[in-house]
């Protein structure tokens, strides 16, 4: 097999000898090629390019930002036969795509798994999701989700970790002071349904929607690679419910209710808007503000080494 590993250096969990073992193992296996990213949007370019050279694999070692890059690279002209297998290895903070798959959130125990995948050519194809023209993995947030991942990014650009308790101070902040919790912001729109006004909407491709170092947080527990995009919806963000809500979404045995949330499952296609821009996330990286953004399910998308 000719496999390309893609690497990002300034991932949070990826160093030096994490990229120099996964290269050394798969090199035992494979002919490979490493390439590190030198800047955002890179990796999608070399996916891209591994698509027009016809190699047989790509794999990412960086987090859920490295893995969506290479993904959009993969898929740039679409789903189709014949492309590479996506292969990861997590070296971010959360790691979602590759702890969904059901992959170790070590990069170690990871990598002999994704060896294994390699030596029994063990593989598994899933839906994947787009909004607009760009591919996503796990999950897309127009709001106040993607308020929190800006505010996390730029704490990070000033030399900040991506830390579990980063995440949560920015939440709580942006929550109490930034947030306008009277009045909803967003308009859900599906066909065969009423538009919808909704203060939060998450929108899931598979569970969980992020983790809080090992515990799962999970709005749409019922979200899948194999079935259409979900909603965790709030119609309100008062201070007590928003509270119970956040406990039912971090239960063990999750079960998002009541009156003011709305849960939605199996989606094939749903559009989120607004009458302000408003910050735009998917897979955990700030895109930019939007106030449209169409979002479709498309099933067996890509192949994963899994």
């Amino acid at each position: 097999m000719r496999v390309l590993l893609v690497v990002n250096p300034k991932a949070t969990g990826t160093t030096l000898r994490a990229r120099d073992v996964l290269a050394s193992a798969l090199a035992s296996t494979c002919r490979l090629d490493v390439a590190e990213t030198k800047a955002r949007g890179h990796a999608t370019e070399l996916a891209r390019d591994a698509v027009a050279d016809e190699l047989d694999a790509v794999v990412a070692l960086g987090g859920d930002g490295t893995v969506n890059e290479v993904v959009n690279g993969l898929l740039s002209d679409g789903p189709r036969d014949g492309l590479p297998a996506l292969g990861v290895v997590p070296g971010g903070s959360a790691n979602v795509f590759a702890r969904a798959l059901g992959m170790s959130a070590s990069p170690v125990e990871a990598t002999g798994e994704l060896l294994d995948a390699l030596q029994h050519d063990r593989r598994r194809t899933l839906g994947l999701a787009t909004a607009d023209d760009r591919w996503f993995t796990f999950n897309a947030g127009l709001g106040l989700d993607a308020d929190v991942v800006r505010r996390v990014e730029q704490r990070r650009a000033a030399g900040r970790r991506a830390t579990t308790g980063l995440y949560v101070r920015s939440g709580v902040r942006q929550f109490f002071t930034h947030t306008d919790r009277r009045t909803p912001q967003l308009v859900l729109e599906r066909e065969g349904a009423a538009p919808e006004p909704l203060a939060l909407a998450l929108v899931c491709n598979t569970s969980p929607w992020t983790y809080l170092n090992s515990r799962p947080v999970q709005p749409c527990p019922q979200a899948s690679f194999e079935t259409g995009l979900d909603v965790f919806g709030l119609r309100g963000l008062a201070t007590l419910p928003t509270l119970r809500h956040l406990g039912q979404i971090l239960a063990r045995t999750p079960r998002p209710r009541g009156r003011g949330v709305l849960s939605l499952h199996d989606l094939p296609a749903l559009t989120l808007s607004s009458s302000a821009p408003l910050p735009f996330q998917l897979d955990g990286d700030d895109l930019g503000d939007r106030t449209r953004v169409v979002l479709r399910s498309v099933p067996r998308a890509l192949t994963v080494l899994v």
